[in-house]
């Protein structure tokens, strides 16, 4: 299993596992968590994903009885990643994509979008993160796909993964948690806006989407919900900054940041049990926006809207959504 990690442009390269430590199920989800704490008090560190479904079993009154055709959680266990050089994305690529389609008719879309909207409107959740899959075949070389993409989509959180039965690339705009000793951050992601034309149309564009009114009660719920899962697992819980307006090549987005303090030697288990999976890929209230989501979008996520991370023998944090 090889895990390159590329977080805010500081390439980890982990490679050559120790052991590697699956979930397939929610029975043995616990005890995963369990050998992921007994490898990284051996001072090993631990590289790799956590299943949007893996959510599932974080709540009893979700009920992850089910088990999956894909892992819950997946972490190689390795003594030290490598800091390398990236190479430039190939100038002619070795890859080809074809018989691009959605999972979902428009008639079905439209159906689930209507049911979303008459929840609202009873009051059972205000929010709903509700998503659809882009379908291709491919051919060619999964890691010059990956770089392709990051060069025309530069983002600070991508990752990719090779698990030998799967390739996960992951071009990731948005940080799930950063744990450095006793300090935590999360910075939830919720709003978008079409970048102007020129310079002039452009700046409009930001100051019209950082006062938006609908995108920034978007953004407030989920800040809201992230401040009190943080309250879960840790104390002095602030939100320094709301409604940030981060620009990227096609659109811009919506983040706030959301710190606190907690036991610096907090059990993982309880960690993920308190965010996983975050509010910006649920809606609010948490749970009710995850019920509906299983009941509508007909297909587990899997890695879509989960975490890919490492943490360190020092018991340090990184992951991405």
């Amino acid at each position: 299993m090889k895990v390159l990690i590329q977080f805010e442009n500081k390439p980890l390269l982990f490679r050559d596992p120790v052991s590697v430590i699956s979930c397939e199920g929610p029975s043995s989800l616990w005890e995963c968590f369990a050998r992921m704490e007994d490898a990284i008090g051996k001072g090993y560190y631990l590289a790799g994903f956590v299943s949007y479904e893996a959510g599932y079993s974080f709540e009893e009154c979700l009920g992850g009885d089910t088990r999956r055709d894909f892992p819950l959680l997946r972490m190689g266990v390795y003594d030290a990643p490598a800091a390398v050089r990236m190479p430039p994305a190939p100038a002619r690529p070795r890859v080809s994509l074809g018989d691009m389609r959605l999972n979902i008719s428009y008639e079905d879309y439209h159906s689930d979008i209507t049911a979303i909207r008459e929840y609202i409107r009873n009051g059972d959740v205000y929010q709903v993160t509700y998503c659809i899959k882009f379908l291709f075949r491919f051919r060619g070389d999964p890691f010059s796909l990956y770089r392709i993409l990051l060069r025309e989509q530069p983002v600070p959180y991508p990752a990719y993964i090779d698990t030998g039965s799967h390739y996960i690339l992951s071009l990731s705009p948005e940080m799930f948690i950063r744990k450095e000793g006793p300090h935590i951050t999360t910075k939830p992601m919720k709003g978008t806006w079409p970048r102007g034309g020129n310079i002039i149309s452009d700046t409009i564009a930001g100051v019209r989407f950082k006062y938006d009114a609908k995108n920034r009660a978007e953004n407030v719920m989920i800040a809201d919900l992230l401040r009190n899962d943080l309250g879960r697992m840790g104390t002095g819980i602030k939100a320094p900054k709301l409604f940030e307006v981060a620009k990227y090549r096609k659109l811009h987005q919506m983040t706030s940041t959301i710190t606190g303090e907690t036991d610096a030697r907090i059990p993982f288990r309880q960690v993920f049990s308190s965010l996983f999976p975050s509010g910006s890929v649920t809606g609010a209230p948490k749970i009710r926006a995850m019920r509906i989501i299983r009941e509508l979008e007909g297909e587990d996520r899997r890695i879509y809207t989960g975490a890919i991370g490492y943490i360190s023998p020092a018991r340090d944090m990184f992951f991405n959504i």
